[in-house]
């Protein structure tokens, strides 16, 4: 396709991914599930698992490859201006008296899956049917290591934000912890990659660079945040240039740390939890949050579900392996973290709920799993065995948090 038949052709996609998304979350909320999870199944059910299996010439003409370069845009933008919402809705004075809570439960939930992770590709390295053949045991092991303990940090931020929670300790300890989480997680795969490569530069601009990036946002980049604050208090048109200054910063931090590889999300939600609170920030959130979740965030769902396959598992032996990888991350993440919580003082309910929502992967798994498979680390069958372990884990959560504490935590209208 031509650049211009691409962009009229994704007029079309978008306006039937949108219709799907919405029919796949009201069955989703009649369910008992939250939006954000019909809109993970939309994506599924748009990929080659579903439409493509039963209609692969059909998928492949609406889905051509050329078209996903500009999926993949609008994906990414969306989940940027998504993940700044959170962060601007994000209380950091929850947390100061939370403080051990927070170590201690995200410290549970990255070592537990990940000790877990490393044990089941020890196992698995014996077989040449999960890693590829060059891939070395100091290469596969921490890169399942870390494919298990990366917790559905935009997902979680989804749940919370259509919970209710984003205000309450519960959410925001669970934000906090799975924020160090991930972090964790990516800075475990750009030791992997810088390996893989050839390239310790890697892991150094990741974990190097993210740290600065945090150190200088919270010292130094307060200075031109309190400017573009006081700008929008200067009337209507005041409102109007800080709105796009704010824009230019978040789409500056959003590149900053998609480029150290520590992924775009994270620039976006510490600059929305470094932005100063009062009526500009609310006016931000009521701005930018309504168009965003019902436009541009369902790409990131539809996109990732275009790289997923479900028909690879056809094997008795797979699903043993497929059902005992689900029971060490259910173990490992939802397990680690109540008991951690448990010891730090929470409740039996809290706890639980922290456990219910720090066991979501979601679809930053699959972003971890989507850079195996194209760096030649995984095979295509463990790459279906760790999604479906995602899948699972995400549509776990909202029932065992409503299980754990439902009674406390109603849905927003």
């Amino acid at each position: 396709m031509s650049v211009f038949d691409l962009s009229v052709h994704f007029f079309l996609q978008l306006a039937v991914v949108l219709m799907v998304c919405r029919v796949v979350c009201w069955a989703s909320v009649r369910l008992g599930q939250p939006p954000v999870v019909g809109e993970m199944i939309a994506g599924v059910i748009l990929g080659p698992s579903i439409f493509g299996y039963f209609f692969p010439g059909a998928q492949a003409s609406f889905f051509p490859a050329d078209s996903r370069a500009i999926i993949f845009a609008g994906a990414q933008l969306g989940l940027a201006l998504y993940m700044f919402t959170v962060g601007l809705d994000f209380r950091t004075d929850l947390l100061r008296t939370r403080l051990q809570s927070v170590t201690l439960i995200s410290a549970s939930g990255i070592l537990a899956p990940f000790a877990l992770g490393c044990g089941i590709a020890w196992l698995l390295l014996g077989h040449g049917t999960y890693f590829a053949p060059s891939v070395t045991a100091l290469q596969a092991i921490p890169f399942l290591g870390a494919a298990m303990a990366i917790t559905a940090f935009p997902m979680l931020a989804r749940i919370i934000f259509e919970r209710g929670l984003s205000g309450t300790a519960v959410g925001a300890l669970a934000l906090a912890a799975g924020a160090i989480d991930d972090a964790a997680a990516w800075g475990v795969l750009a030791l992997v990659l810088a390996s893989f490569a050839n390239d310790p530069q890697i892991a150094i601009r990741a974990i190097g660079g993210g740290l600065a990036f945090v150190a200088l946002l919270f010292t130094v980049g307060r200075i031109p945040l309190g400017w573009i604050n006081r700008l929008a208090d200067r009337g209507e048109s005041g409102a109007r240039t800080a709105l796009c200054w704010t824009l230019v910063a978040l789409l500056l931090c959003a590149w900053f740390t998609d480029t150290i590889r520590l992924y775009a999300v994270f620039g976006a939600f510490f600059l929305g939890v470094a932005m100063p609170r009062g009526a500009f920030a609310q006016s931000l959130q009521k701005t930018i949050e309504p168009l965003t979740t019902s436009l541009l965030l369902p790409l990131f769902f539809i996109y990732s579900g275009l790289n997923t396959r479900f028909d690879l598992v056809n094997d008795p032996a797979l699903w043993l392996v497929t059902l005992g990888v689900l029971a060490a991350a259910v173990v490992g993440k939802a397990g680690a973290c109540y008991l951690a919580a448990r010891a730090c003082g929470e409740t039996h309910r809290n706890a639980l709920g922290l456990g219910a929502l720090m066991n979501s992967r979601g679809l930053m798994e699959l972003i971890i799993l989507n850079i195996g498979l194209e760096r030649g680390i995984i095979t295509p069958t463990l790459f279906s065995i760790l999604v479906f372990m995602a899948i699972v884990t995400t549509l776990m959560s909202t029932p065992m948090f409503n299980r754990a504490c439902g009674a406390d935590y109603a849905p927003r209208a």
